[in-house]
C-alpha cells in the first residue's frame, strides 16, 4: 500500500479522535457544572367530577381534587372542596374543569334561576301561544321581542303592538340551559329577564295574546313601531262583512201634502146699471 495513503488515513483518524475527546469533555463539563433541575412544585385544585349545569347546588359527589403545576394554578380557583359546597352554579362547568369563583354564586343565594338574576332585574314567566321563527322553538340565552295582540279600549279593530324589545330568555319550560346537543325546546312557558317596569308591562300584556319574535343576539337595536290594526291590514270592512247589524231598507218618501183649499168671499160688482156678485179668493 502506498505510504502516502497510509499517512493520510492515520492523520484523519488522529483528528477524529482529538475532536471526539474535545466534544466529550465539553458535554461532561456542562453536565457537571450546570444547575441541578428541581422537580416542579404541584398544587391541588378543586375540579368538577361531572358536568355541572346552571342552578345546581354543589355537593361532595360533584367535586374532586386534581394536581396542577403551581405556576398554572387557575385564577379564582379553590384548594379545598369545603370552600365551594352548597354554592349555586351560575355558569356551566365541564367535567374536570377547575371550579372558579366567577362561576359560583354566594352560599344561601338560592337555587335554580334565583342566583343568576342580576341585581335590579326580575325573571318573569309568561305563557305564549307561539314563538315566531325556527318553527316555534326557543332556547335559553336567545333574545326576543314581545308582541301583544288585543282590543284596545275605544277601538273595535284588533291591534298588534311591540311592547318589549331585546329581552333575554333565561329559561324555557323547566330548563334554564340547552342540553349538550343544543336541542331546541318547544314549550308554551318562557321565562325572560326584565326590569321591574318591564315586568309590569309584560304582566299587563297577559290580558291579550302574547307572541315572541326571535332576533339575532348581536342585534341590540330598539325600533320604534306604531303597531298595526286589523283594519289597516285588510282594509275597512262593510257592516255585513264585519258581522254588524244589517242596514234597514229605506222607506219611501211620503207624498207632498195636498194644497190647501182656497178661501173665497162674495164681492158685489156694479158695472153700469148691472149688478153682479162674484167670488174672489182670499190669501191668508
Amino acid at each position: 500500500m502506498d505510504r502516502r495513503l497510509l499517512t493520510v488515513v492515520a492523520t484523519s483518524l488522529l483528528f477524529a479522535l482529538i475532536l471526539s475527546a474535545i466534544f466529550y469533555q465539553m458535554v461532561m463539563g456542562v453536565r457537571k457544572g450546570g444547575p441541578k433541575q428541581s422537580r416542579a412544585e404541584m398544587r391541588e385544585v378543586v375540579v368538577a367530577a361531572r358536568p355541572l349545569p346552571i342552578g345546581a347546588s354543589l355537593k361532595p359527589a360533584d367535586l374532586k381534587l386534581a394536581s396542577v403545576p403551581a405556576d398554572q394554578f387557575p385564577k379564582g380557583g379553590f384548594t379545598r372542596i369545603e370552600e365551594v359546597l352548597e354554592r349555586p352554579v351560575i355558569s356551566s362547568i365541564l367535567a374536570d374543569e377547575p371550579v372558579r369563583e366567577g362561576r359560583l354564586a354566594l352560599r344561601g343565594s338560592g337555587v335554580g334561576l334565583a342566583p343568576i338574576i342580576p341585581s335590579g332585574m326580575r325573571a318573569v314567566s309568561v305563557r305564549v301561544n307561539d314563538v315566531v321563527g325556527v318553527a316555534g322553538f326557543v332556547l335559553p340565552g336567545m333574545r326576543v321581542d314581545v308582541l301583544v295582540t288585543g282590543h284596545p279600549m275605544g277601538r273595535e279593530s284588533t291591534v298588534t303592538k311591540t311592547i318589549l324589545q331585546d329581552i333575554l330568555v333565561v329559561s324555557a319550560g323547566a330548563n334554564i340551559e340547552p342540553d349538550a346537543r343544543g336541542k331546541a325546546i318547544n314549550t308554551p312557558v318562557v321565562t325572560v329577564l326584565v326590569t321591574p317596569e318591564q315586568a309590569e308591562t309584560l304582566t299587563l300584556a297577559t290580558e291579550g295574546r302574547i307572541q315572541l319574535v326571535l332576533r339575532n343576539s348581536s342585534d341590540r337595536g330598539v325600533e320604534k313601531t306604531p303597531g298595526r290594526a286589523l283594519t289597516e291590514l285588510y282594509g275597512a270592512a262593510s257592516r255585513e262583512e264585519s258581522g254588524g247589524p244589517k242596514p234597514q231598507p229605506r222607506r219611501a218618501a211620503p207624498p207632498p201634502p195636498a194644497p190647501p183649499t182656497p178661501v173665497t168671499d162674495d164681492v158685489v160688482v156694479i158695472r153700469g146699471n148691472q149688478k153682479t156678485i162674484e167670488q174672489v179668493a182670499i190669501r191668508k
